[in-house]
């Protein structure tokens, strides 16, 4: 059989990073075949690589790492709704075996007992390998017009669903949201914020960095970038959406606000870092504002159709600003380096077919 490209980790060991070469993928992993033309890296990934988590698929020693991806279809059966040359994303997270009532809803993101799986996280190959199978229904479609810059659907999907979950928690009575904050200018908060403007309302962003291209990505959206703390700004909003995973970054979002308020919180904090926190004066604020904090992770099939629909109407140029850098697979190394103006390293997998 002909070799595919792979890049993987052996889970738990710290810097096992390695290229590999696999067998062409089975038919058993689905009866679409796509050729992988990106995949982005995230936080995760880098964990992973650190040997922090991660979980091989049943039967192998290895996890092919990406979740992030972009590929085109090479052949597809017939009545599958999809034809060689479509434009497709996979989908991250696959539904328990039993399944449980969330996933049988089609809701995995929401899975009730933890079996799911993850491409190129937990129990199932992910996308940085030149060529995968799956079926239909675990692909989304893109517009040909994004071919550049869709590889950003999957980490826009977390804001999707952070967006929709606010806004059904918001119509618990009267929401008329005005104002918005997020606090992180990585990619997921550079996309939250995206998505707030679409939305029309006036979004804040906040980040340490006082230069490079965060503050002008923010400005160019119409939005107002802040290096100075939530705090310190004196924005009260009305939706907050926290894309750091900074404890006191985090502490501050939950009290930081207007009334009626509804926090998401995306950011995935570490463990074991202490801070004093006045509890009694959170549980106060909390309560005599009737406000709601709630955490958001991973997405189903409607939150990749609304992210579609979001990259679909955005500013493709501006898009394109997001991903400061391409890397050849081969050069896998240097795409895990950071730079320091870094915002969305691209490992270019179509690089290596041509």
């Amino acid at each position: 059989m002909t070799a595919v490209k792979a890049l993987g980790v052996t889970p738990g060991v710290k810097d096992s990073l390695e290229l590999l070469d696999m067998e062409e993928p089975p038919q058993s992993e689905g009866s679409v075949l796509v050729e992988t033309l990106a995949v982005g890296l995230c936080g995760t990934d880098k964990e992973i690589v650190s040997g922090e988590y991660g979980e091989a698929p049943p039967g192998s020693d290895h996890l092919v790492l990406g979740h992030e991806n972009l590929g085109r279809v090479r052949s597809a059966p017939a009545g599958s709704g999809f034809s060689e040359g479509d434009l497709v994303v996979g989908i991250v997270r696959r539904p328990d075996p039993v399944p449980c009532e969330a996933c049988a809803a089609g809701q995995w993101d929401m899975c009730r007992n933890g079996k799911y799986t993850e491409h190129g996280i937990k129990g199932r190959h992910g996308f940085a390998r030149e060529r995968y199978r799956a079926d239909p229904d675990a692909l989304v479609t893109l517009d040909p017009a994004l071919a550049e810059v869709g590889v950003l659907l999957e980490p826009t999907t977390i804001v999707a669903k952070a967006w929709q979950h606010a806004e059904a928690i918001g119509k618990r009575a009267f929401f008329d949201p005005k104002v918005a904050a997020v606090t992180g200018a990585g990619p997921v908060g550079l996309l939250a914020a995206l998505l707030g403007r679409q939305r029309g309302l006036e979004v804040h962003v906040y980040d340490m960095v006082k230069d490079g291209p965060k503050p002008d990505l923010v400005r160019s959206l119409g939005a107002t970038y802040h290096s100075d703390s939530l705090t310190d700004s004196g924005v009260l909003a009305d939706v907050l959406i926290e894309c750091t995973g900074v404890p006191s970054v985090v502490m501050e979002t939950i009290t930081t606000h207007g009334l009626d308020t509804v926090t998401c919180l995306t950011g995935v904090s570490s463990t074991g870092k202490k801070m004093p926190v006045d509890v009694g004066a959170a549980n106060r604020e909390a309560v005599l504002g009737n406000d709601v904090v709630f955490g958001s992770v991973n997405a189903n099939r409607t939150h990749y159709e609304e992210a579609a629909t979001a990259l679909k109407d955005a500013d493709r140029s501006w898009l394109g600003r997001l991903i400061t850098r391409r890397v050849p697979l081969d050069d896998f190394a240097e795409a895990f380096q950071r730079h320091d103006n870094d915002v969305k390293v691209v490992l270019d997998l179509e690089a290596a077919s041509r």
